[in-house]
């Protein structure tokens, strides 16, 4: 009997899963991601943090491995674990992990991110995301040889795999920029709390989507204050203003992105996110001409597993 307990440490939320031979047991919620600790003041706050969502599972089982992934090892986090660089794997993951010491004395395990760093192109980094591939793909090596991999979220990311390796990746601030263009730009002042039915909903979004698909080079800017003049001429009703700024966001995204699958559309593409998200993503990948193959939630428990294998751990 193996066991392991497994952290899924965000920035907005953290979540443990008591796990046996690959299967969670036990599973719990807390809202203290590094951004919400229940203490200030560094380490302290995560030794607060981690004792009250696991503390008791780690007295029951005080010699079981704890590995954590996710931005609880950023720079910002419990403990740094520096990027690993592209082309990178579990196993070059795993020797690169990081660690912290946990309040009774033990090791936490941290998974490393992961540094895009091409000479050619800007950089980019993506961390949490990595341990959620692992997971879903973790009984399909044909993805691992060749796939792309869509995480939609606050920081969308587009990755590619080839030769068992995540090999290049693209992020995109659409959920960010959605966000603070609603709560804080002129935009939202027209966007009342009252949804829109689901039918003007999608007709809002798909306008969005298509303005988007068919506009030009540095158009986005122009195209979201159409946002605002949609709704003083009342030719959009108000309440699905919103779903018309998420159309021609993740219109403007897929613009970008998909410019590599148009040429090999044979490659299977994975999402994978929150259920409503990938729900839209997937309307929208369709206004493009392109499927998703598979979609999965949260893999990221599936990951640390996987992790911990690669690493010795269980």
């Amino acid at each position: 009997m193996s066991l392991l307990i497994a952290l899924d440490w965000g920035t907005s939320s953290l979540r443990a899963y008591l796990m046996e031979d690959g299967k969670v047991l036990d599973q719990r919620h807390s809202p203290y991601g590094i951004q919400h600790l229940p203490e200030p003041g560094g380490v302290k706050g995560y030794e607060v943090a981690f004792e009250s969502i696991c503390g008791d599972w780690r007295k029951q089982y005080p010699d079981v491995s704890v590995v954590t992934g996710g931005m609880v090892g950023s720079a910002q986090g419990w403990s740094e674990a520096p990027y690993v660089r592209c082309p990178a794997d579990l196993s070059d993951l795993a020797k690169k992990a990081g660690q912290a010491t946990l309040p009774d004395g033990g090791t936490l395990h941290i998974v490393p991110g992961v540094l895009l760093d091409d000479p050619d192109l800007a950089p980019d980094v993506i961390r949490g995301e990595e341990i959620q591939i692992a997971g879903a793909l973790i009984d399909h090596d044909d993805w691992w040889q060749a796939s792309r991999i869509l995480l939609p979220g606050t920081h969308s990311k587009w990755v590619t795999m080839n030769g068992g390796k995540l090999e290049s990746f693209s992020t995109y601030m659409t959920g960010e920029i959605f966000a603070v263009l609603c709560d804080h730009s002129i935009l939202g002042r027209l966007m009342p709390e009252e949804k829109a039915s689901k039918e003007e909903a999608d007709k809002a979004f798909d306008l969005g989507l298509s303005v988007a698909k068919h506009g030009g080079a540095g158009d986005l800017t122009h195209q979201l204050f159409a946002t605002r003049t949609m709704g003083l001429t009342e030719r959009m009703p108000k309440e699905a203003l919103s779903n018309y700024m998420s159309g021609l966001l993740i219109g403007n995204e897929l613009t970008s992105a998909t410019r590599e699958l148009q040429d090999d559309a044979s490659l299977p593409l994975i999402m994978i996110g929150d259920g409503a998200l990938c729900d839209l993503y997937k309307r929208a990948l369709a206004s493009f001409g392109l499927e998703c193959t598979a979609q999965f939630d949260n893999t990221a428990h599936i990951g640390l597993w996987n992790f911990a294998e690669t690493s010795g751990l269980i």
